[in-house]
């Protein structure tokens, strides 16, 4: 079955352009034109990624992603005519996977949507079958995590950094490590952004329920292991 992506675009003419590329690249593609009507077709299933603009009618592309980041983790490409820093930082905060300021080569989305595809491909197995660490549980197909039958909200960076901890558990993860897999190279260098999401994530964890569950390595890194 052919991968199918939602564009979510409220200019025709440039839905239908992307639509067009991707039509000859093989994908399959749905189309919503607001973002309520894009919000329900991501929820629905029936897509592999999801290419999100910023300014829609309804709801921004923002408040779809903040919405869809309750329950799904489904890849996000979002698009925008700002080149705002903020709306970047915005967007990649909120859980999208990348960004595009328009106008765009077609070449290089097409290149990134390859690129996350795989990615995501990659961690199909993984994402199969929940995460856990004793009474700590992470479905990351749901996007959802929970202590005990207690649901924790986190931000798109926690979760992620918890992910990868569970991923690994028992095993230390260097600062470098942690910070290229949750925030990735533009980040490299700033270790101490993995300090401060730890310190987040143990004020929901550790020091809500008076467990140890994540580790300092001092000089090497943190990890998490039963406690």
């Amino acid at each position: 079955m052919a991968t199918t992506i939602l564009i979510v675009e409220d200019e025709e003419k440039i839905s239908r352009f992307i639509e067009l590329e991707l039509v000859h690249e093989g994908y399959g593609v749905i189309k919503a034109f607001d973002g309520r009507d894009g919000l329900e077709k991501a929820l629905g299933g029936k897509c592999d990624l999801m290419i999100l603009d910023v300014m829609l009618p309804e709801l921004n592309g923002f408040e779809v992603l903040r919405r869809l980041r309750r329950t799904s983790s489904l890849p996000v490409i979002m698009l925008t005519a700002r080149d705002a820093v903020m709306d970047k930082v915005s967007g990649l905060d909120g859980g999208a996977d990348d960004y595009m300021t328009k106008p765009f080569a077609i070449e290089e989305l097409l290149a990134r949507i390859r690129l996350i595809l795989k990615k995501a491909g990659g961690n199909v197995k993984e994402e199969s079958h929940g995460l856990c660490c004793g009474k700590l549980t992470m479905d990351p197909a749901r996007y959802e995590v929970h202590y005990g039958t207690d649901l924790i909200e986190l931000t798109h960076r926690e979760f992620e950094l918890l992910k990868v901890l569970l991923e690994n558990k028992n095993i230390v993860i260097s600062r470098d490590t942690l910070l290229e897999k949750v925030c990735g190279y533009d980040y490299m260098g700033e270790t101490n952004l993995i300090d401060v999401y730890v310190r987040y994530l143990r004020s929901k964890l550790d020091e809500k329920y008076g467990v140890k569950l994540i580790h300092t390595i001092r000089g090497v890194g943190y990890s998490i292991k039963d406690s």
